[in-house]
């Protein structure tokens, strides 16, 4: 079994089936395997931007939530020793 390529190599690799099926000297019996090969390259790399933007969201959401929490002023005065 091939080791699972990261986001960038899978990539180039979708280009490159792509570049090699726009060529018209394929033949079909390739063709067929290198659109397969493409096909679930896409739904791998759809799936991985799909959890990427995902996880965005959330740090927007935590990010957020952070800078809306009001200056608790009772604990400043209190490390102050006031």
């Amino acid at each position: 079994m091939a080791p699972k390529l990261n986001f960038e190599k899978q990539l180039a690799r979708l280009e490159e089936i792509v570049a090699r099926l726009e060529e018209e000297q394929t033949d079909l019996d390739a063709s067929v395997k290198l659109f397969e090969e493409g096909v679930l390259l896409s739904k791998e790399l759809s799936q991985k931007l799909e959890t990427v933007k995902f996880k965005v969201e959330e740090l927007k959401k935590k990010g957020a939530e952070m800078l809306t929490e009001p200056f608790d002023t009772d604990l400043a005065e209190n490390t102050d020793g006031e």
